[in-house]
């Protein structure tokens, strides 16, 4: 390919830099800048006056922040913590209200609801005891390592089926070399997240099962991109993975934190999905894991369809005619 003029080379390198570092920006700072709680599942015990009151308090404090789900009473406020149902209660009795969170479902909105609890008591004049009904781990308090895991896990799938769709041939090859790239990506995790930093609990075979199959859900979809698009295909799947996939994981934060329905549509996606089914097996015995499951499982089906759709087009295309030999000059 001719190289291209040097001074349309000199204009068109900044223009795309520029451009991608619009995009990239976007995709990462605007999200975080815009977090903030949207409709935070919370439920509130008590009589049914104090609980008017209390979420009449919150609705003022922070407006459109919490969507109350008034309970019978402390027990199915408990329940529905450990139900992921919600993140967290006030429970409202003689001596005044409690607050509940569970760090582990997520420790910034666990921070959020203690900052509310801290104005409740200046508004009342009476401190907001708080309990930790559902603590995050010991070794990681903040939920950094889990946080941090989104990049590498939407790497992880991006670098399977890069080097498996340049490396190996023949879908069937592909698919396995995927699989097994997938457990062994789980196998490393469920090693630094779980056993070396402490940030996940659930056993080591678990978080390997639930990576693995993270991983699995990227790099099958990306290797049948690449079958019927080619490399444009594996790149668009890659760039939408980064972009979109790992800075609406929620894995930071939570779902419900980023704005307008963007929450919900991370969890579409195998990063978040896979953040919230390790969280559901680490320290919610496998609550609300079900949507998450279903969303990998999706993708995974979703790969080896379009693995398949590849392998039919190439049936229906008839070969291209191989080249004649050449003939070998006459001998005089």
């Amino acid at each position: 390919m001719p190289a291209a003029p040097p001074a349309r080379a000199g204009l068109a390198v900044p223009v795309a830099v520029a451009a991608l570092l619009a995009v990239v920006l976007t995709a990462f700072a605007w999200f975080a800048v815009r977090s903030a709680p949207h409709d935070l599942p919370l439920a509130v015990a008590g009589p049914a006056p104090a609980v008017t009151q209390v979420e009449t308090a919150l609705d003022t404090a922070a407006p459109g922040a919490f969507a109350v789900r008034p309970v019978d009473d402390e027990a199915t406020a408990r329940a529905a913590i450990a139900g992921r149902e919600v993140y967290g209660a006030v429970v409202v009795g003689p001596s005044g209200p409690r607050l509940l969170v569970a760090s582990a479902a997520s420790p910034t909105v666990a921070a959020s609801l203690r900052q509310v609890a801290a104005g409740l008591g200046a508004a009342t004049g009476t401190a907001v005891p708080v309990e930790d009904v559902v603590p995050a781990p010991e070794a990681d308090p903040r939920g950094a390592g889990l946080a941090a895991a989104a990049l590498p896990l939407a790497i992880g799938g991006i670098l399977t089926a890069a080097l498996t769709s340049r490396l190996v041939r023949g879908r069937l090859r592909r698919a396995a070399t995927a699989l097994a790239a997938a457990l062994a990506g789980g196998m490393v995790t469920a090693t630094v997240l779980g056993s070396w930093l402490g940030s996940v609990e659930a056993g080591w075979w678990t978080t390997t099962g639930v990576v693995a199959l993270g991983i699995a859900a990227t790099a099958l979809v990306l290797l049948g991109l690449h079958d019927l698009l080619g490399t444009p295909g594996l790149a668009l799947g890659a760039a939408v993975t980064v972009l979109l996939g790992n800075p609406l994981s929620g894995l930071a934060g939570a779902p419900e934190l980023l704005p307008g329905a963007w929450g919900a549509v991370g969890q579409w996606m195998p990063p978040g999905a896979t953040g919230t089914l390790l969280r559901a097996t680490s320290w919610f015995d496998g609550a609300g894991a079900g949507p998450a499951l279903l969303t990998l499982a999706v993708w995974c089906a979703a790969g080896l369809a379009l693995l398949g759709l590849g392998a039919a087009r190439s049936r229906r295309v008839p070969p291209a005619p191989a080249a004649p030999a050449p003939r070998e000059p006459a001998l005089v």
